[in-house]
């Protein structure tokens, strides 16, 4: 009875019982990595508020205020809009193709006149919400039914195709590990990974010589030798490794960094800001905001596990997921541990469109973390 009456009063949840509920697990290591990323950002700008440090603030700021809303708002409501936001965000993307601005030789950002958003980043969030929205409501006989999976795919294919087109590798092979993390969630038969891995393989000499730029085969070829084309293909990375390297155990100290402050470290606030930490707080600091990462995971699994709804697990598991693959790509790449593409360190790297996605998703954990005893159908309802 005590139980039914709990689930039956989710619905009516004042505010207070909300705070009871919610997960500072899940924001205080989140707000440490946004004031870090501040105290990186400062010194990128040289030891100014300006042109950086400021700016994020402002996101920041912005961000708090949508994670928020976003956390006290019934989880339901997104869940009825998830086919919704999907679509937006893939329209925003096809906008991108025909009237997209285009920066650093690629075409990823809508100009609104006082802003550049890059509609990619959101799609990430929309997938997840769709993708949990649409295994919601099948049973373990349905999941192992091949032709339950066609529509995902396509829910993949579509953006994923359109992303690389801009180019946009990073995030497009984002958006596929996204997707197959979400399949080996819901329980999809082992054989079609193999499967899949095979296809991929078959498919790679293709890919290679007619999918990829010269930019893009020459940044892997850099990734096999590193000493390849050093001042071109090879600058940023073979630059990332000695930044890293020098700053030792405890680092150069405070906007101290000589590769950094000297600009010779490229997109040292955004792609490359990782690399700028180990400079200048060494290994200590590299290791440090990789625990909070870490930490980070682990609550968005625990809040995942704690959700007595299966489309509120789904969509905890699916942001993780999200959040997992940022830093993990961001990193490997800075160390030279895979190919370079363009993918931010979340909460770290300046920009807006990746914050506010990613502050988005993680109230949409919070809510389904307060919301967790509640019934949801498939259809939200």
């Amino acid at each position: 009875m005590v139980r039914q009456t709990r689930v039956s009063n989710a619905n009516m949840m004042t505010f207070s019982e909300k705070m009871n509920l919610f997960s500072w697990g899940m924001f205080i290591p989140m707000g440490i990595v946004l004031t870090l990323s501040i105290v990186v950002l400062y010194s990128a700008g040289g030891g100014a508020w300006r042109p950086f440090a400021l700016s994020q603030l402002t996101k920041i700021l912005i961000g708090t205020v949508v994670f928020f809303l976003v956390s006290f708002s019934n989880i339901k409501t997104w869940i009825k809009s998830a086919y919704t936001i999907y679509a937006i965000a893939l329209i925003l993307i096809i906008l991108v193709t025909f009237v997209g601005h285009t920066g650093m030789g690629a075409q990823r950002w809508l100009n609104i006149g006082f802003v550049h958003v890059q509609p990619s980043e959101f799609i990430k969030i929309a997938l997840v919400l769709a993708l949990a929205r649409y295994f919601a409501w099948m049973n373990s006989v349905e999941l192992t039914q091949f032709k339950n999976y066609i529509a995902p795919i396509f829910m993949l294919l579509v953006p994923f195709g359109l992303i690389v087109a801009q180019p946009d590798l990073g995030t497009a092979i984002s958006c596929a590990l996204i997707t197959i993390g979400m399949f080996y969630i819901v329980g999809a038969n082992k054989k079609w990974f193999l499967i899949g891995a095979i296809l991929c393989a078959l498919a790679a000499p293709v890919v290679w010589f007619g999918g990829l730029h010269d930019y893009q085969r020459n940044r892997i070829i850099t990734f096999i030798n590193p000493e390849f084309d050093a001042r071109g293909a090879g600058y940023q990375i073979n630059q990332a490794k000695i930044a890293f390297g020098s700053g030792g155990i405890v680092g150069k100290g405070y906007m101290r960094g000589s590769q950094s402050q000297q600009s010779f470290l490229p997109e040292k606030q955004t792609d490359f800001i990782f690399t700028m930490l180990g400079e200048e707080f060494g290994f200590m600091g590299a290791f440090l905001l990789l625990a909070v990462y870490s930490y980070i995971v682990i609550t968005l699994f625990w809040c995942a596990r704690s959700c007595r709804n299966r489309l509120g697990q789904l969509v905890c598991f699916g942001f993780m997921l999200n959040f997992f693959i940022y830093y993990f790509i961001n990193i490997s790449m800075v160390l030279g541990l895979m190919p370079t593409v363009g993918v931010p360190l979340p909460l770290m790297s300046f920009g807006g469109s990746s914050l506010l996605s990613l502050m988005f998703g993680f109230g949409l954990c919070q809510s389904a973390h307060i919301h967790k005893d509640q019934q949801l159908s498939a259809k939200g309802s």
